[in-house]
């Protein structure tokens, strides 16, 4: 719509101008994604854009500009997760200025820098894992501790003597006072002054400090992915094959006025405006002649079930042993009390709100490709520089990533599929093109997590103590499938590995099942399918011992205080042993992510159907930068596991995907959420994750919750299989 001046107006402007006032009263933080910005001083406007900040850098992750604002660059994304805030707090931590001052931008991600964004734990610019705090914690705060030491040495040579360090972005000496916008360009061209010391961060961290990429997301400025506006640039979307796996066979060069494109593995629909490439896109699978898969068994979940079933006790399966201490087998043979039983989980899909998108820029000269430029919503920048690369012939050294703010991830965006669709679509236009997913075509080619069938046999001895855990774990394999000539997959067995109970006698195998669905890391990975089954196992053999699950675990865990501490505070936040009238409680533990966490559920019987009506959790997560932002993740992943547990699972009948929208996958809605109590087990040790940690332990605390309540055992997930958003 226009308004009276003949200006466009578009939804996000008119959001942002209706409650920038608003925000800008509520938090005077500046954020550095701006709503327009001109792009090579042309008159065109990139809307919105994603220039970076202005400012002298000091070193990689710090710039200075004239008025005394930090901007700290961060190679880690943003997606939701606070990372940004996080990072820029412990910078400001260190130099010592107002959190007023402070601003934070993605990195923009050349051949040049991607090394030195890459994450210091496993040496590559992606984000997952609940790494990135853990990864970054002590590196930004030394980048931030050498920036102090270059400030302070620019007075010196600048004015002489010898300067502190002054509140607010100043130094000062003697009274006088210099601010850092007066000395960061004497500063950036100082040597290098070596490792500093760091500032105590129990004084500067663990406050609780708005996050700065609120705003702009209240108003409407925040730039997503799918917000990225080029000029010239043509729309485009994505039709695969309805049966997974599926390459074209024959198709049309053009449908309803839209180009296409052969992708191969699917077909690229161009048009003039997204919504004209979806009109396009509608029917034209009919149009395109497919080639499917010879065995169609692989991609069929009701087949490849029944073959793990037979996995689960075949003595000739090649079993992966992940972990053998002791003689399980033995133990197991002379235990006085023993659990036999079987955990099945299901594949799932990722369900973000953000659809699969990435923008991409190639640059001809005399018909020459010589450089792209893409804006993609991606956890893995380190993978989209080779992956174009490989695409297009050029050097990496002529691609440039930009990271806009994505709207969740939890795992599918480290992937290429998209960023390859993208840029053989621009290829193909040879101009600028942004590729959107339709939300049926991004639920029906995931990358989905891995479905799991677990046998876990524990024993007990006579005095009611585990001595035997033998555990098979059958699912099909994340690494297998991308490198059949290496099947290990240390991540199917995490959670179910290096457990922190007084068991002496263990083995832990792993057996992959072939599976030709693809496959991918999900929030939690290993241990969202591993703690279901060794904590309701855990559960299993306490009440078969006539032993309270809490005194239990207390009893099996006191080798390990900080696993013990989170039992206690969960144990104390949820007031176990007192439910309300009708309903019972669950309890779950897990050693995961670098950190410990526990979670009590508390459940009640409304019919033939399970309400959740309370979630406790407690972490101990080491140090804690923002409690806020923890809090804020295990609310979420508390849900997110929630929903998982209780409605969802992705199913394939000859490799079509049952769901292809959220009407047949079962989220939560407000008036599911139950009420949650967190806590923070105080601790001085380094950062652990927090991001994926709330999701492992909800399904057992509400499977034995279930039990208590019932006498059932809930054993295979999810509770309440073919859900839908009808359903109440």
């Amino acid at each position: 719509m226009d308004d009276v001046s003949g200006n466009t107006i578009n939804r996000r402007g008119f959001i942002a101008g209706g409650t920038a006032a608003a925000a800008a009263t509520a938090l005077v933080v500046p954020l550095v994604v701006q709503s327009s910005a001109n792009l090579a001083g042309t008159s065109t406007v990139i809307k919105p854009g994603l220039l970076p900040a202005p400012g002298t850098p000091l070193g990689a992750y710090l710039k200075i500009d004239s008025n005394d604002v930090v901007t700290v660059v961060i190679g880690p994304t943003e997606m939701g997760q606070g990372i940004m805030s996080g990072l820029a707090q412990l910078a400001a931590a260190e130099l010592g200025v107002n959190w007023s001052q402070v601003q934070a931008e993605h990195s923009v991600t050349t051949a040049a820098n991607v090394a030195s964004y890459a994450n210091p734990l496993f040496h590559a610019q992606v984000t997952g894992g609940s790494t990135s705090m853990r990864g970054w914690y002590a590196p930004m705060r030394q980048a931030a501790a050498q920036a102090r030491a270059l400030l302070l040495q620019a007075a010196g040579k600048l004015y002489g003597g010898t300067w502190n360090l002054a509140p607010g972005g100043k130094v000062v000496k003697n009274g006088v006072y210099h601010s850092f916008g007066e000395l960061v360009a004497t500063a950036a061209t100082l040597p290098s002054p070596g490792t500093q010391a760091m500032m105590d961060p129990l004084k500067f961290i663990g406050r609780v400090v708005p996050r700065l990429d609120i705003p702009a997301k209240v108003n409407g400025s925040a730039v997503f992915g799918i917000d990225v506006v080029l000029p010239g640039m043509v729309y485009a979307t994505s039709v695969h094959c309805p049966t997974l796996g599926g390459t074209v066979q024959t198709m049309p060069k053009t449908a309803n006025g839209a180009k296409l494109v052969n992708l191969k593995t699917a077909v690229g629909v161009v048009a003039a405006s997204t919504h004209a490439a979806f009109s396009a896109a509608q029917g034209l699978g009919r149009s395109v002649v497919w080639t499917l898969p010879a065995n169609l068994a692989l991609i069929d979940t009701a087949s490849i079930y029944a073959a793990g079933a037979a996995l689960l006790t075949s003595a000739s399966a090649a079993a992966q042993a992940a972990e053998t201490t002791g003689d399980a087998a033995k133990a197991l043979g002379v235990a006085k009390t023993t659990i036999d039983a079987t955990y099945t989980l299901p594949m799932l899909a990722h369900t973000y709100l953000e659809v699969i998108n990435c923008t991409v820029n190639p640059t001809y000269v005399a018909g020459v490709l010589k450089s792209v430029e893409l804006w993609v919503p991606t956890q893995a920048q380190a993978f989209v520089l080779p992956t174009v690369a490989a695409l297009t012939g050029l050097p990496i050294t002529a691609i440039t990533v930009h990271t806009p703010y994505i709207g969740s991830g939890f795992g599918r965006k480290i992937e290429q599929d998209y960023v390859t669709e993208a840029v053989l679509i621009a290829l193909a236009v040879a101009g600028p093109v942004k590729l959107t997913w339709s939300r049926p075509q991004d639920f029906t080619n995931d990358k989905y997590r891995p479905g799991a069938q677990i046998r876990v046999r524990l024993g007990a001895d006579g005095s009611a103590n585990p001595t035997a855990l033998v555990y098979r774990n059958v699912s099909p394999s994340i690494s297998g499938q991308r490198n059949p000539n290496n099947p290990e997959d240390t991540g199917a067995v995490a959670g179910a590995v290096g457990l922190p109970y007084d068991i002496a006698n263990r083995q832990i195998e792993f057996v992959p099942n072939p599976c030709a669905i693809p496959l991918g890391y999900w929030r939690s990975v290993g241990e969202s399918y591993n703690t279901f089954a060794i904590e309701s196992a855990i559960d299993e053999l306490a009440l078969a011992l006539k032993v309270d699950p809490l005194t239990f675990r207390r009893t099996h865990l006191a080798g390990d205080a900080r696993a013990l501490g989170v039992v206690n505070a969960v144990a104390t936040l949820a007031n176990w042993g007192h439910p309300a009238a009708g309903n019972a409680q669950g309890l779950a533990f897990l050693k995961g992510f670098g950190s410990y966490i526990a979670v009590i559920a508390e459940v009640a019987k409304s019919g033939t159907t399970l309400r959740v009506a309370k979630l406790s959790v407690a972490i101990d997560c080491g140090v804690v930068v923002n409690p806020d932002s923890v809090a804020a993740q295990l609310e979420g992943g508390l849900i997110h596991g929630m929903a998982a547990t209780l409605w969802q699972q992705a199913t394939f009948t000859k490799g079509v995907p049952t769901a292809s929208n959220f009407n047949r996958y079962r989220v939560a809605r407000l008036s599911d959420v139950p009420a949650i109590a967190t806590t923070i087990v105080s601790s001085t040790a380094d950062p652990g994750g927090v991001g994926e940690t709330g999701v492992p332990c909800v399904a057992p605390a509400i499977a034995n919750a279930w039990a208590r309540l019932t006498g059932v055992r809930q054993r295979t997930l999810p509770f309440f299989p073919g859900s839908t958003m009808s359903d109440g």
